[in-house]
């Protein structure tokens, strides 16, 4: 009897917002940024089986590096640290998203992977040692794990209930340049430690609260424009081609903002319309070739289980 194939989509996270509180003595880094995400990323299959195990194909799958540090397999072996009995088998990832590019691609992959296995061992998504691999496997994971809206704060572990927010119409573009964040974030101007929790991060009513009460497209688009990432300066600073890729976004007809997801190198323009979008998106590709580009939709993730 052949072993039932189950399947799940690991979207692209996308910060709309990024804003860099300090450096705490641990050096992990207190942040605060309300995340989307796309309606584009991975594909991971899952087939029950006795042992663990990964295969990747795809667009960037050259580019995902060693299988056995994929971040599938860290999230799967973390949980069968916490569920002893866990059913495991064997995951296929169809790599399509550019790595180590501001996407949270690896980590939404892993979260998928729990996903997967929670779904074979019975486990709901609020289940302690589910939560517990997503922690131990990265800092992006638990964001990923119920992909909807949210605001994330601490180094990604505090995350506000999900979010109704409007659709938004994007295209994310990257050049094809792998950005890592580590270099990113020691390029900031002011990266002293901080001697004590900012208030941003003590204080649940933040500056983001009013960003979760914008209504319509256009309202949230102006709430996020009074918003910045803190790590877009650092990373055009010393990958010229996110700065190249943020002026030809916008440069884009009925483009309304412009800014880099994560630490970068992907950027995403917000517009008018899906249309505009699509249209901008074809426009990019064709002046340059090089660039991996996709017009999107924004906001909770379409995932489909089968």
């Amino acid at each position: 009897m052949t072993a039932a194939v189950s399947s799940d989509f690991a979207p692209a996270k996308i910060n709309l917002t990024l804003r860099i509180r300090g450096r705490r003595a641990d050096g992990y880094h207190e942040l605060e940024s309300l995340v989307v995400f796309a309606d584009v990323g991975d594909a991971l299959t899952f087939t029950p089986g006795e042992r663990l195990g990964l295969s990747v194909e795809g667009e960037t799958a050259a580019e995902a590096g060693d299988i056995d540090g994929n971040l599938v397999l860290k999230a799967a072996r973390a949980l069968q640290k916490q569920h002893e009995s866990l059913r495991g088998g064997h995951f296929h990832l169809t790599k399509s998203l550019p790595v180590a590019a501001g996407l949270g691609g690896g980590s939404s992959d892993a979260a998928a992977a729990l996903r997967l296995l929670a779904k074979i061992n019975d486990l709901p998504l609020t289940d302690d040692r589910l939560l517990a691999a997503a922690r131990a496997t990265g800092a992006d994971v638990p964001v990923c794990l119920d992909p909807r809206p949210r605001i994330m704060r601490g180094i990604g572990d505090l995350l506000s209930g999900p979010l109704n927010l409007p659709q938004l119409h994007g295209v994310l573009v990257n050049p094809r340049v792998a950005v890592p964040t580590a270099r990113v974030f020691a390029a900031r101007a002011d990266d002293s430690v901080m001697r004590e929790p900012p208030a941003a991060v003590q204080d649940p009513a933040s500056q983001l609260v009013e960003l979760t009460q914008a209504p319509t497209m256009d309202a949230l688009v102006a709430a996020v424009s009074q918003s910045t990432n803190d790590l877009e300066a650092p990373a055009i600073a010393l990958f010229p081609a996110v700065g190249e890729v943020l002026d030809a976004i916008r440069a884009a007809e009925h483009c309304l903002l412009t800014r880099m997801s994560g630490s970068g190198g992907t950027c995403f323009g917000l517009f008018e319309s899906a249309t505009a979008a699509k249209a901008a998106a074809d426009r990019l590709l064709r002046a340059h070739p090089g660039w991996w580009v996709r017009s999107t939709t924004l906001g909770a993730a379409p995932i489909t289980r089968s």
